[in-house]
């Protein structure tokens, strides 16, 4: 269970979001130092809504909280929010993500989610269920018609709730008051809490090490060359020794000879084994009911089912004893690359009964790979990136272990960047970043600025890390002008909330970004004009065509290529 460590360690965590919120975004109350607990609030909101945000930056994640005491701070302009702090829109998965946060000051072990906060939102959910937005207004009104116009048309669309706090403990999901909720709005319900949230805080682990004991027909040996000294192996585990590998009792992690393993049923994982894990942290999924499913029905087939673990280790000693029936093997500094679910499902399995370790854990087995790293840090990135390639995962976590974008990370540190390759990673503690800017975003940059196709920037994420990339990242790249794009990024940023007279939109930022660069010595206002004007003369009449659709379009961008020829060579 999160304890005051945990607590302590989420503050400080805050903190450092809402220091970069600052550096990101020119706010328009800046809080006083005395007013920690508030800056800390903000920051909360940031840090869990990146875990959902498939690699949204701190700008797009502002736009998505409509909490009116946020957005008075941030933009001087608060609107009631009707109970709901943040709206995330999961277009790929077609779900609605709707939060409501509470920061406690102060810790309390005993410290309950109150079952009344899911019905502080309900005058939100009531304006979904009648349609009826009269006295709604800016984001809030602007998230409620998007709900609306979604749950109107053709396709599937689930909305969850999210009660969120750094309290002890969550509120008790099984309430008959909250399933009456379900019910009248048709939404899913979870509740996120201080032991949650302790295990998506990416801290870098000590070195976590354990010893096994296999059967020798379990465990094969693979050496990459003859004269190589190091080997990996691919061994046959059950599920239980996986538990006790993996769990933060260092005591347990060393008993490879455990006689009684019913101490396993109460162990917990040490999330530090899955630091480098390429998806980051992952919220359940549908992959983690399947395992269960195999765990609870036909635990003999986790093997063949499963796709397993893969592990790399700094050092691997193994030796024969009992004349080699057994094999004896010590992984020092060990990481899990792929199947971060797998494990985190299995030890979920493990704490809903006491009989699961004994009665089906300590009976079925798992692939795991465990390889040799010997401290190569490419050859660890490799590995994740290939044995992760044949599973359902973002080509952008794949990329993110590739070479070039640990050198963007490492060119851009040296300047007090933080370029995010996952999510909830903000950097090293003992560092001041000045910025921080996501993989992806710097993706969405390069598609505007590199290729000129600041209309494909919001569109074509999918296509960013996948059939763009070289051309992007490998092709003709050059990282010393990596800084100078994210300046023109946050100079679009800054010029645009300078301008309280217009609506700010993402994608506006693409094209400015893609019109500075081209014309580096024309003033952004006069920029931001001209991008304005021809958003409301292209297909002025067409009522049915918003200004976000307008500006994907290929036409759109190439009558604004026309109209910068004429104005700007006009302009002198």
């Amino acid at each position: 269970m999160a304890g005051l460590n945990t607590f302590k360690n989420l503050n400080v965590k805050c903190e450092r979001y809402y220091n970069l919120l600052t550096k990101t975004i020119p706010i328009k109350k800046t809080l006083p130092e005395e007013k920690v607990i508030d800056k800390r609030r903000i920051g909360f909101y940031l840090f869990i809504l990146e875990s959902f945000g498939r690699g949204k930056d701190i700008v797009d994640l502002s736009q998505c909280i409509i909490d009116s005491d946020f957005n008075d701070i941030v933009y001087g302009v608060g609107h009631d929010d009707l109970g709901i702090d943040a709206v995330l829109f999961d277009d790929e998965n077609q779900e609605i993500n709707l939060f409501n946060f509470k920061y406690r000051e102060k810790f309390s072990a005993t410290s309950t989610q109150a079952i009344n906060d899911p019905f502080i939102s309900s005058k939100y959910f009531n304006a979904i269920e009648t349609e009826n937005l009269s006295g709604v207004n800016g984001k809030v009104k602007d998230s409620l018609e998007r709900i609306i116009e979604l749950l109107n048309g053709n396709n599937i669309w689930r909305i969850t709730f999210y009660s969120v706090s750094n309290e002890s403990n969550n509120i008790r999901l099984n309430d008959a008051h909250l399933d009456r909720l379900r019910d009248i709005y048709d939404l899913e319900v979870k509740s996120i809490s201080l032991d949650y949230i302790s295990d998506m805080m990416s801290l870098r682990p000590e070195p976590i090490c354990a010893s096994i004991l296999f059967d020798s027909n379990c465990i094969m040996p693979y050496v990459e060359h003859d004269l190589s000294s190091s080997k990996s192996y691919i061994v046959r585990m059950k599920a239980s020794e996986l538990i006790r590998i993996t769990s933060k009792n260092s005591s347990l992690r060393d008993d490879y000879n455990i006689e009684d393993i019913n101490p396993l049923s109460k162990t917990e994982l040490d999330y530090g084994v899955l630091f480098d894990n390429v998806r980051g942290f992952v919220m359940n999924s549908k992959y983690n009911v399947n395992i269960k499913k195999t765990l609870s029905n036909s635990p003999s087939k986790l093997f063949m089912y499963n796709n397993g673990i893969t592990m790399v280790a700094k050092e691997i000693h193994s030796e024969g004893i009992n004349g080699n029936r057994k094999q004896k093997m010590r992984i020092n500094d060990f990481q899990v690359l792929n199947g971060g679910q797998t494990l985190r499902t299995i030890h979920d399995f493990n704490k809903e009964s006491e009989k699961n370790i004994s009665d089906i854990l300590n009976e079925c087995e798992i692939l795991v790979r465990i390889f040799s790293s010997s401290g190569n840090d490419n050859t660890i990135n490799k590995i994740a990136e290939y044995t992760n390639s044949q599973n359902s995962i973002s080509t952008a976590d794949l990329k993110s272990l590739s070479s070039e974008q640990i050198d963007i990370e490492n060119y851009l540190s040296n300047y007090d960047i933080l370029y995010s390759r996952k999510s909830g990673d903000i950097g090293d503690s003992d560092k001041n970043y000045n910025y921080q800017i996501t993989m992806e975003k710097f993706g969405q940059l390069l598609l505007a600025i590199k290729k000129g196709e600041p209309d494909k920037s919001s569109n074509h994420k999918q296509y960013i890390f996948s059939k763009y990339y070289d051309d992007l990242f490998l092709n003709g790249f050059d990282i010393s002008e990596s800084l100078e794009i994210i300046n023109r990024y946050k100079k679009s940023i800054a010029a645009y909330y300078n301008r309280p007279d217009i609506f700010f939109m993402e994608q506006k930022i693409y094209y400015l970004v893609y019109m500075i660069s081209k014309y580096p010595s024309c003033s952004v206002d006069v920029l931001i004009n001209i991008l304005e004007e021809e958003i409301s003369s292209f297909r002025e009449g067409d009522k049915t065509l918003s200004d976000a659709r307008k500006m994907i379009q290929v036409r759109f961008r190439e009558g604004l290529e026309s109209t910068l020829k004429h104005k700007v060579a006009s302009l002198g």
